[in-house]
């Protein structure tokens, strides 16, 4: 009996369990697709696959667009954003970058090894060392084999501030090398990697820059030479695994190399050779390298791909927006800029609508960028110099999906494609449009933009200011001019890296200052990050160029020591080496003023 009531009562327990699961069960599921589907209504509607529709509804379900019309409703499941005034567009895409992509080490000496950190986490070091294991026969910069799928690192402030100029998805690798490694094409939103990712490999990326540190190639010639010379010794190897796969008997098995067996799908064609190039004789060059192997090239660069149209009708370009900066500062002691750079600065604006007119297909990259919002401005740039708005739509969305192999799923709004999208207040190309919401993979992302400078005295920095900056060339002596006006900053420096003016200027509350400007690294014109954190009278921060290493710099303000009650200007009449009148108390976080950095 005892034994019968315990049967009884495990039946009991199963039914109530079972009953349970299966009234619980489907109604979490019915909120799960509450919650994933989406009603975006009355919006002014740009498929770029089909005709522009001025007011209509878009309802994704499950990370998919299921439905696009005039006459669409928003299903009863559905959370319905109201796009009254508003105009969706394709997810903009970024077809060549770095994001999410650690940067690289300083160059190591002849004979060492370089290993691969990022300046943007610090658990990244580990990260990326654990990601990749290295060819040992092959130095780095050499590496055909590296996969930007390891590399990936989710989130942080960069791909917050793509989103916010309204990119979603993203070709990316590392960017320094020679055989640089293989592509990943990515949506920018995920918690990780595996998420991220829509397609990889993409493409094997190619430079032809020399590999520094003093190892070989470190010239140009040597460059090529080294890459003929990869390419005919993967060559080879495939020749005789040929052989060998045909009959083994009695021949010794190739020895096979990491490296050269990630050629092989590059010189069987089945996958493109992305070359970054900009000058009319790199692009010669890499045409002529293209053609000698046979290989599937994509332009990566392209500043005067104009210049070898008749070239480039099956060869398609991935051109930067990443135009020329003034690098000279308007005051009357800085050199002009030279007339080669005055012409690269004018023509860069106008490349894309000369690609456009020869008929050459091209999509838009931000490049070295080091202000991604200077991305959809610089596309407006192009229109302005001839390039038509539909096309200029077009070089960012699926233009750049055909190129990279992902327009069966992104680059258009059509239903079954994933539901990227870029939403605006006013046209996109519209100096005063606005980004407000952004769909990847069907989620609506938060938007986080920069935070202005805050007014008050703790965040006013106007002033001149004595740097002396460590980009791994050993310290540099510059000077900082800010002026501020409200919340908007800007000034320029002057010193052993050059003339110019700054860009992207913030200052925040806590004293924590950050803008880019063109620097020049021996002989070589980059951008560069200044951040930097002012705490009572002292100042620490990084400064990075663009695929370089970060530096540091730190400081302190002279005449510290001196208290002033009341801090104002200091005269036009003050003596040069007079410490300034406005010197703040200690723990006050007004930067303005001089300092001299160590």
């Amino acid at each position: 009996m005892p034994m019968r009531n315990r049967h009884l009562r495990t039946i009991c327990t199963l039914v109530v369990l079972f009953t349970f699961i299966t009234n619980f069960v489907p109604a979490v599921h019915a909120q799960r697709n509450a919650i994933e589907t989406y009603a975006i209504t009355d919006a002014r509607i740009v498929p770029v696959s089909g005709a522009v529709i001025e007011r209509g509804t878009i309802v994704i379900r499950n990370g998919l667009i299921v439905a696009v019309g005039a006459e669409i409703k928003a299903p009863a499941d559905a959370r319905v954003i109201d796009g009254t005034g508003l105009t969706v567009y394709p997810g903009l895409i970024d077809a060549n970058t770095t994001l999410g992509i650690p940067q690289p080490s300083p160059p190591a000496t002849t004979g060492e090894r370089r290993t691969v950190v990022t300046a943007t986490t610090p658990a990244a070091p580990q990260l990326a060392a654990a990601a990749f294991s290295p060819n040992v026969t092959q130095p780095s910069g050499l590496q055909p084999e590296m996969l930007a799928v390891d590399l990936i690192q989710p989130g942080g402030a960069q791909i917050e501030a793509a989103r916010n100029a309204g990119i979603t998805s993203a070709l990316v690798a590392p960017r320094e090398g020679i055989f640089i490694g293989q592509s990943a094409f990515i949506n920018l939103a995920g918690e990780t990697s595996e998420q991220m990712i829509v397609r990889a490999p993409v493409a094997l990326h190619v430079g032809f820059t020399p590999l520094r540190g003093g190892g070989y190639p470190a010239s140009l010639m040597g460059v090529f030479s080294t890459l003929r010379q990869m390419l005919l010794d993967a060559g080879r190897l495939r020749e005789a695994n040929l052989i060998y796969a045909r009959n083994p008997r009695g021949l010794r098995r190739p020895e096979q190399d990491k490296s050269l067996l990630a050629l092989q799908p590059v010189l069987a064609r089945e996958m493109p050779v992305v070359m970054h190039v900009n000058t009319e004789r790199e692009i010669i060059r890499a045409l002529d390298l293209a053609e000698e192997f046979k290989l599937r090239i994509i332009i990566s660069g392209g500043a005067e791909s104009w210049k070898v149209a008749n070239r480039l009708r099956d060869v398609p370009v991935l051109l930067s927006l990443n135009f020329p900066k003034r690098t000279t500062t308007e005051v009357s002691e800085a050199d002009p800029d030279p007339l080669r750079v005055l012409r690269e600065r004018a023509d860069a604006p106008k490349t894309a609508g000369r690609l456009s007119a020869a008929r050459i297909r091209f999509a838009f990259q931000s490049g070295a960028m080091t202000s991604i919002s200077d991305y959809l401005a610089n596309a407006a740039k192009a229109i302005e110099n001839g390039l038509g708005r539909e096309e200029a739509l077009r070089a960012l969305t699926i233009n750049a999906a055909e190129i990279l192999g992902v327009s069966d799923r992104l680059g258009s709004i059509e239903i079954g494609k994933i539901a990227n999208m870029t939403i605006t207040r006013g046209d996109l190309f519209d100096r005063n449009a606005r980004v407000v919401h952004v769909f990847i993979d069907g989620q609506p992302v938060d938007l986080k933009p920069a935070t202005p400078a805050a007014s008050g005295s703790g965040t006013l920095v106007a002033g001149t200011w004595t740097l002396n900056v460590n980009l791994g060339e050993g310290d540099q002596a510059i000077t900082l001019v800010l002026q501020q006006e409200g919340e908007t900053l800007r000034g320029s420096i002057q010193g052993a890296l050059g003339s110019a003016q700054i860009a992207n200027a913030s200052v925040s509350q806590g004293g924590e200052l950050r803008f880019t400007v063109p620097v020049t690294v021996v002989g070589q014109t980059t951008e560069a990050t200044f951040t930097g954190t002012i705490t009572g009278n002292q100042m620490r921060g990084t400064a990075q160029t663009v695929g370089g290493a970060p530096g540091t710099f730190t400081g302190t303000r002279p005449g510290a020591t001196a208290p002033a009650a009341t801090p104002q200007r200091t005269p036009s009449n003050t003596p040069a080496n007079t410490p300034p009148a406005n010197t703040p108390p200690p723990g006050s976080t007004n930067p303005s003023g001089s300092w001299r950095v160590n």
